[in-house]
């Protein structure tokens, strides 16, 4: 038994070693939907279809427990799935909610009513299916008042850094981060709303400025997923090796991957 990270690319893999960093004994099987990436372009629907599917892959896998480091995924899919599809003896775990935690600085798994927080101004930079979701908006609102969220849909980043592409994906950050600041020019605080982005975090950095915090999810979710499975010990079995499943082709894939992360990763096909 193990813990599974779906995305639908490359970039769960920067949680994936957020969490490897931080709970180095866990087994981990990741599984990217390369075959189908981006998800950020499909309506809701589509990707709750792929994200099910995919999740299915990982149960079969022997993961009771599944995080969606893909934030379209947990954006479209995640409350439904929870609601009406996960089986009562698995857990699937989203990645906005160790951010608006730290962003509204309260602790893990507090449930108290939403409260005024310090920061009022948030700039979240996002696939257009997450933006259009507002999944994040909702999530804010049960646990902070006040707060005023201006969104940028960030179309063509995943798609540049899945094609390595790190010279285009900066260009479109610095429009994006132009066009947030035409709607919001001085945002305290900036979400980046996809697990591709923390790549280009000094890009965002610099195109906003020193003065916003720019919060990044890998850590957050690491952190959230140790305290989870304190919790929630039985979650985790006696396990095996970690292992990597792409739907799309495996050696390309696992070329892209072994660049994302500068060391070998190999990819077997799911």
């Amino acid at each position: 038994m193990a813990v599974g990270i779906f995305d639908s690319g490359l970039g769960g893999l920067t949680v994936l070693d957020a969490v490897h960093e931080r709970l180095p004994d866990l087994p981990l099987v990741y599984l990217g939907d390369n075959a189908h990436a981006p998800y950020g372009v499909r309506d809701a629907d589509d990707v709750y279809d792929l994200t099910t599917k995919a999740v299915d892959r990982l149960f079969q896998a022997g993961c009771d427990l599944v995080i969606l480091a893909c934030n379209t995924a947990s954006a479209a899919a995640l409350r439904r799935m929870q609601e009406s599809w996960v089986p009562a003896d698995k857990r699937v775990l989203g990645v906005f909610v160790p951010l608006i935690e730290a962003l509204t600085e309260r602790q893990w798994g507090d449930n108290s009513p939403p409260r005024e927080v310090a920061v009022k101004h948030v700039a979240l930079f996002a696939t257009p299916a997450t933006v259009s979701s507002r999944a994040f908006q909702r999530e804010l609102a049960f646990r902070a008042i006040g707060v005023d969220v201006e969104a940028q849909a960030c179309g063509g980043v995943v798609d540049a850094i899945e094609d390595g592409d790190m010279i285009l994906a900066e260009a479109l950050v610095r429009s994006h981060v132009d066009a947030l600041r035409r709607k919001m020019p001085e945002p305290e605080a900036a979400i980046l709303g996809c697990t591709h982005y923390p790549l280009m975090q000094d890009a965002f950095q610099d195109a906003l400025g020193a003065n916003v915090a720019v919060y990044s999810q890998a850590n957050l979710v690491a952190e959230s997923l140790a305290d989870y499975l304190i919790r929630h010990p039985k979650m985790v079995g006696p396990g095996e090796a970690s292992k990597f499943l792409t739907t799309g082709d495996p050696k390309r894939v696992s070329s892209r991957a072994t660049q994302f992360l500068r060391r070998q990763i190999t990819f077997e096909a799911a």
